[in-house]
């Protein structure tokens, strides 16, 4: 009558929801804009856009998609950001 131990706990980001590979839901949507920001840099990029593109190929690989990998990794890895120890 004891608990089922069978199964580990799931890991959940801070408002409760799943986390895939220790990153939460807004990771993934600040990885997702990343991709888009990139994306839509390069199709300006080709269309011959010389002041927006550099922009948005700047938001995407050196502001979003860091951003996306960095944001609440201090609540990944314990409360005072030393790994819980």
């Amino acid at each position: 009558m004891g608990m089922d131990r069978s199964r580990p706990s799931q890991v959940t980001d801070g408002a409760g929801g799943p986390r895939l590979f220790g990153l939460a839901r807004v990771n993934f949507a600040l990885l997702g804009a990343g991709v888009v920001a990139v994306f839509l840099g390069y199709w300006l990029l080709n269309s011959g856009s010389t002041t927006a593109a550099p922009l948005l190929l700047f938001a995407g690989y050196a502001i979003l998609t860091p951003l996306g990998l960095l944001w609440g990794l201090r609540d990944r890895d314990g409360e005072d950001g030393n790994g819980g120890e």
